[in-house]
C-alpha cells in the first residue's frame, strides 16, 4: 500500500475586499490554517497588489506563494477555485523571481535601501522636467537625460509600469533588465536599453533642488534623492507557484502577442 503524502500546511492571506476575506474564512475552515512562519505554502487571495505585498513580507522566509485572483488586476495570481486546492499546489509549476536592490541617497545624505520585485522607478516631484545622468557598470551612458523619470524593471515587472512607459516585455529566462525612460524629452530618440541582469545602474540627479526627484522600489518611495543605485538582489530568490496550464513564463509570452 502506497504511503500517503503528508498534508500541506497552508497559510492564507487576503486582500481587504469582502470577497477575499470571505474566501479566506471558507478556505481556512476547509483546509485548516497555520501561521505564515510555519506554512509549507502561503495562499494569497487577491490581486497583483496583494501578491507583491505577500512576497515582500515573506522575502526572507523563502516560502512559496500560490495566489488566487480575487482582485482587480490579476496577472500574477491563478484562477480562484475553492476545490482541489491541495492537489493544485502539489502539481503547480514554480517560477523563481530575483528582485532588485535599490540604494537611494537623499539631499540630506540619508541612505535608504529597499527591494523591488517589479521595478525601481524615478519620478520628477515638481512641474520642472527632471535631469538625470545614467551610468551602467561605472560607464556614463546618458550624461543628461531630460525626462519625467526613468525605471529599471525585472522580467516579472516588465509587463507592469515598464510596459505602460513603452518599455519591452522580457521573458523570465532572458537574463535581462529593462532600463526605460519615462517621457524622455532629450535625448528625444532614446527609448531605453536592455541590460544583463547583473548590471549596476546608477542614476545621478542633476539640479536636485530646482528639479527634485523621488525614487520608488515597488511601493516604497523616498523623496528628494540625489543618487540611486540599482542592482540585482542576487542573495534573494522568491518562488511563485502556478497552475501548469497558466504559468508565469507563458503569461509573459502571451503579453507579447496581445492585440
Amino acid at each position: 500500500m502506497a504511503a500517503r503524502s503528508p498534508a500541506l500546511r497552508l497559510a492564507f492571506v487576503a486582500a481587504a475586499t469582502p470577497a477575499a476575506r470571505a474566501a479566506k474564512v471558507a478556505l481556512e475552515k476547509r483546509y485548516g490554517v497555520v501561521p505564515p512562519a510555519e506554512a509549507d505554502v502561503i495562499v494569497a487571495l487577491g490581486g497583483d497588489g496583494l501578491m507583491l505585498q505577500t512576497l515582500h513580507r515573506n522575502m526572507r522566509r523563502k516560502t512559496p506563494i500560490f495566489g488566487m485572483n480575487l482582485g482587480t488586476v490579476g496577472f500574477l495570481p491563478n484562477q480562484y477555485r475553492a476545490s482541489g486546492l491541495a492537489a493544485r499546489i502539489r502539481t503547480a509549476r514554480s517560477g523563481a523571481l530575483t528582485p532588485l536592490r535599490r540604494v537611494a541617497t537623499t539631499a540630506r545624505g540619508q541612505r535608504h535601501e529597499a527591494t523591488a520585485i517589479n521595478e525601481v522607478s524615478l519620478l520628477r516631484s515638481s512641474r520642472q522636467t527632471a535631469r538625470i545622468a545614467v551610468a551602467v557598470d561605472g560607464n556614463r551612458r546618458i550624461p543628461d537625460l531630460y525626462c519625467d523619470g526613468a525605471l529599471v524593471a525585472t522580467p516579472a515587472g516588465s509587463t507592469a509600469y515598464n510596459l505602460s512607459a513603452h518599455g519591452p516585455i522580457l521573458p523570465l529566462a532572458a537574463g535581462l533588465l529593462a532600463l526605460t525612460p519615462i517621457n524622455a524629452f532629450r535625448p528625444r530618440r532614446w527609448r531605453g536599453a536592455l541590460l544583463p541582469r547583473h548590471s549596476k545602474v546608477e542614476f545621478t540627479i542633476l539640479e536636485p533642488q530646482k528639479r527634485p526627484v523621488s525614487a520608488a522600489a515597488d511601493s516604497v518611495e523616498v523623496a528628494d534623492v540625489v543618487k540611486v543605485v540599482v542592482t540585482e538582489a542576487a542573495d534573494i530568490e522568491l518562488t511563485l507557484l502556478f497552475d501548469p496550464e497558466h504559468d508565469l513564463e507563458e503569461r509573459i509570452l502571451k503579453e507579447q502577442f496581445a492585440p
